[in-house]
């Protein structure tokens, strides 16, 4: 037998029969499938190879500012060229407590809610409800000692006081109604909103020095830097890190040097950012080369196909094509709902008590 003679399958050995399988012979247009994809396959390789030269060379000519959402109000780092990178300081602390405080009612909803049909037969909620409930003394019993105002400190009071009331309650009773669990969540409702102005106000006032600080900082090359923020599908709606920045940059730089990058979770990494911005910017220079248009990669390339596929298969069904309004590639509107003609109701929390009885659908 020549060396150039395939082996029959019984001549591979043994230890390999777990790992090797037999496979069907590949016709022709098998290996000419394959022989295509590869192509794409190693475009992708190359590009991921010169993503890292690009994002070198970007950080090298250009300041870049992401602004990271965080449970803690935000985290902002300056990349500067020629310097290591600037983290700014943290959001005061009373934006956390204003909106741990905030969210503890919330958490006595999620505990008892899901046993909502029948809490007297099943008493799975009591003991995770009681050790929250200490945990809710404890926060209450620890006030004073905070270094907060006076108006700051008697919302946080309010809130965990009416926490407790409810949860004794529920524990000495041995189970609740929908009823009792509304009348109680709507009584803290109104401090939980004066609860989101405490962490707004602190969040919002720290990180406007911040980006005026860095403005300042880097004079003209501000006209040159890049900013992003992060954002999950709930956050896109008044981004606050978007739209801090957006006071000092204007609005003529969004969609262009200002970008709101919609992520899976609230939080990601600056490493995921600084790829996502590299992408964009490099993927510009594309678009000039090869469609003479520099935001033309902004966009899905295949969108335009699309649209007329689906405007030809709604026109076969006898159906109008439901699509959005062709925009141009580039654009500096805001990134998310602006249109006061577009649906209805509140659009504000202050707004729901005039709207909620009459048209909210489930009542």
């Amino acid at each position: 037998m020549s060396d150039s003679t395939p082996s029959p399958a019984s001549a591979i050995p043994d230890f390999l029969r777990e790992v090797i399988t037999d496979q069907p012979p590949a016709s022709d247009r098998d290996v000419a499938e394959q022989a295509i994809l590869d192509l794409n396959a190693s475009m992708m390789q190359f590009y991921d190879q010169s993503l890292e030269k690009f994002k070198q060379n970007l950080l090298d000519r250009a300041p870049v500012i992401l602004a990271l959402f965080t449970g803690a109000g935000g985290q902002m780092i300056l990349y500067r060229p020629g310097h290591d990178p600037e983290v700014a300081p943290p959001v005061p602390i009373v934006y956390q407590l204003a909106k741990s405080v905030g969210h503890s009612t919330m958490a006595i909803y999620q505990i008892i809610f899901p046993y909502l049909a029948n809490p007297a037969a099943n008493p799975l909620w009591r003991l995770p409800l009681r050790l929250y409930r200490t945990q809710n003394q404890i926060a209450l019993d620890s006030l004073a000692a905070l270094d907060i105002s006076e108006n700051d400190r008697g919302v946080l009071r309010a809130i965990l006081e009416r926490n407790l009331t409810f949860m004794d309650t529920c524990l000495e009773q041995g189970t609740y109604s929908y009823e009792a669990a509304e009348t109680f969540i709507r009584d803290c409702a109104p401090y939980s909103i004066k609860t989101i102005d405490i962490g707004s106000s602190a969040q919002v006032g720290h990180w406007m020095k911040v980006v005026e600080d860095w403005k300042r900082q880097l004079g003209p090359d501000w006209q040159h830097t890049y900013a992003l923020s992060n954002t999950l599908y709930v956050t896109r709606q008044n981004n606050i890190l978007f739209s801090v920045l957006v006071q000092f940059m204007g609005t003529e730089t969004m969609g262009d040097r200002l970008l709101l990058i919609e992520t899976a979770e609230f939080e990601t990494t600056p490493a995921k950012m600084l790829d996502v911005l590299t992408r964009i910017i490099a993927d510009r220079a594309v678009g000039m080369v090869f469609f003479r248009n520099y935001f033309a990669m902004d966009v899905e390339l295949l969108g335009g196909g699309g649209r007329r596929a689906i405007e030809f298969e709604m026109n076969q069904r006898g159906l109008p094509p439901l699509l959005p309004t062709l925009a141009p590639f580039r654009s500096n509107a805001w990134p998310w709902k602006t249109d006061p003609t577009q649906g209805e109701g509140p659009a504000t929390l202050e707004d729901i008590p005039q709207w909620a009885n009459s048209r909210c659908p489930f009542h």
